[in-house]
């Protein structure tokens, strides 16, 4: 059942946000160059790692040894705006058509993060990760990782449809009221360094 929700909401959603699909791939293009698309391979069910779809927020900017600059110095106006309006997810609809996704789910995080969870903060890739997820309405970037894994798992262990569709209504909200959207001192949140209750 959860497998189809996710199809028909998300052939629906894609239908709907055709025109703001188009829209946006031209102001991508216009204000931060090509490609359009950021990809990133992520760890998904069972740490099977994937090909992610975001559209670009930020800036391909380099120092002079050619090495990408601190996220803060390529985050741009116009991409903070496409991140806070959260328009950047659209493509990772296509995930959830493949399978690689759901809509809802823990987020798929880096994948040089495997190493670093801890037994209990490893459930969370019993799943398939998520758009949106229980840790992304209860605080998203905002709450520490050791919060965002508990979610996680608390997610893993309680998940129905039922709550699933309240977590998509909860992100609605969220995503009017701009909450959480960075953490403290960062444009998104601080990379994760391994949790120090293994």
């Amino acid at each position: 059942m959860k497998r189809f929700f996710d199809i028909v909401i998300s052939i629906i959603v894609l239908f709907l946000f055709l025109p703001v699909i188009y829209i946006v791939s031209r102001k991508i293009r216009k204000n931060l160059g090509s490609p359009v698309l950021f990809k990133q391979n992520r760890p998904g069910l069972n740490c099977k790692v994937f090909e992610m779809l975001k559209f670009r927020s930020m800036r391909n900017a380099v120092d002079f040894d050619g090495n990408s600059l601190h996220d803060s110095e390529r985050l741009t106006p116009f991409g903070e705006k496409l991140r806070s309006s959260s328009l950047d997810e659209l493509p990772s609809l296509w995930n959830v058509l493949k399978g690689d996704m759901s809509l809802v789910g823990p987020r798929p995080l880096l994948v040089e993060y495997l190493p670093l969870y801890n037994q209990e903060q490893a459930k969370r890739h019993n799943v398939r990760p998520g758009i949106t997820g229980w840790a992304q309405v209860n605080g998203r970037n905002a709450i520490s990782w050791e919060e965002k894994f508990k979610l996680d798992v608390w997610y893993v262990e309680n998940q129905s449809l039922w709550l699933d569709i309240k977590i998509l209504f909860l992100t609605v909200k969220k995503v009017f009221i701009k909450e959480g959207i960075s953490a403290d001192g960062h444009v998104t949140t601080e990379p994760f360094k391994g949790s120090s209750n293994d």
